[in-house]
């Protein structure tokens, strides 16, 4: 059997005492940048690990719930994610834990600030956001066996506890409400080819548009980052097609690209609604006060925050949470932007 790692070997490989050491793994005293990622270099290199069972006889669980995720777009807040952490919170405290949030750097640099947390024993588990395919941190989660819950799915075949809202069949119901007011020319602003969710939710327009036997030209289908300008741009543009190409209404992934796409069609002197249908997601905070007002997916995220918090305490204290994985439905909030009225 190989010798155990001690916190000396540690120092030794960084150059520093191990109450240095010490100090960084259990977040105490102040070194600076440039030792502390010295010592996190040291402590990978050699594979050492913090004696969790050891530190259990000494102390208690520490009561926090680590917390993390990137703006997208990185340049602007989230109103949705900010309303998925205010929902965390209350159903943290409500059993008895708080929330420990720490920076949202690139993905790839957010595994190493898991790596630390876990290792020093300051957080009980994670509640991870804004998933995505081959998730670097999930995978890492899963491979250390440490416990956690995810806000969205990631590859199929890993099995861990999540829960998710339904893009798929939401965008579903938007799509139908949109061939109910008599639109059969429906445009589609979507998110790029590397979004799990925007794929999950464009399967939804496809799958209604099918059912109603309804051609998709591929003309109709805008895949970009979400933004305001996107969403203008790519109706500006539709709207120059040929009439008998010219879609009538879209459905957006988001509400910042339905936005855009309200502003265009208003700029080409359409009525938004009764000459062109739009319809977004999220229903974020202040779409309702636009004119018209804009028809909305609403996310359940009291419900997702409250079901995923009680997993993870499941699995911090060794249980399987029943069920394992939860997909709740989203709600449609029918609005003007969406209501042909009289035709």
């Amino acid at each position: 059997m190989p010798e155990r790692v001690t916190l000396k070997d540690v120092a030794a490989r960084a150059g520093v005492s191990y109450q240095t050491v010490s100090k960084v793994i259990n977040g105490n005293g102040s070194v600076s940048p440039e030792t502390e990622a010295q010592i996190w270099k040291a402590i990978e290199e050699l594979g050492y690990r913090v004696n969790v069972t050891a530190r259990g006889l000494r102390k208690s669980a520490t009561g926090l719930i680590g917390y993390t995720w990137a703006p997208n777009p990185p340049d602007r807040g989230n109103p949705i994610l900010d309303q998925f952490l205010t929902s965390v919170v209350g159903a943290a405290e409500a059993h008895g834990y708080h929330l420990m949030l720490f920076p949202h750097p690139p993905v790839i640099e957010q595994v190493d600030v898991y790596k630390q947390l876990m290792r020093s024993g300051r957080v009980d588990g994670f509640i991870v956001a804004s998933t995505n395919y081959d998730d670097p941190r999930i995978r890492l989660l899963i491979d250390e066996a440490f416990p956690f819950a995810a806000f969205g799915r990631s590859n199929p075949e890993w099995d861990f506890p999540f829960v998710d809202v339904d893009g798929c069949a939401g965008i579903r119901m938007a799509t139908e409400h949109l061939i109910e007011q008599g639109h059969r020319a429906i445009a589609l602003l979507a998110w790029p080819d590397h979004s799990r969710v925007g794929a999950d939710r464009m399967e939804g327009y496809y799958a209604a548009m099918q059912q109603a036997g309804l051609d998709v030209d591929p003309a109709w289908v805008h895949r970009s980052e979400s933004s305001f300008q996107a969403g203008y741009t790519a109706v500006q543009r539709w709207l120059q097609l040929s009439a008998e190409r010219r879609p009538t209404a879209v459905v957006a992934l988001d509400d910042t690209l339905a936005i855009g796409a309200m502003r265009a069609a208003m700029d080409a002197g359409l009525r938004v609604g009764p000459d062109f249908g739009v319809t977004g997601f999220d229903d974020a905070p202040g779409v309702q006060y636009l004119s018209p007002p804009l028809t909305s997916l609403r996310q359940p995220l009291q419900q997702v925050a409250q079901r995923l918090v009680a997993m993870l305490i499941e699995r911090i204290h060794g249980r399987e949470p029943e069920p394992k994985q939860v997909i709740l439905p989203p709600r449609l909030i029918v609005r003007a932007s969406s209501v042909r009225g009289e035709r």
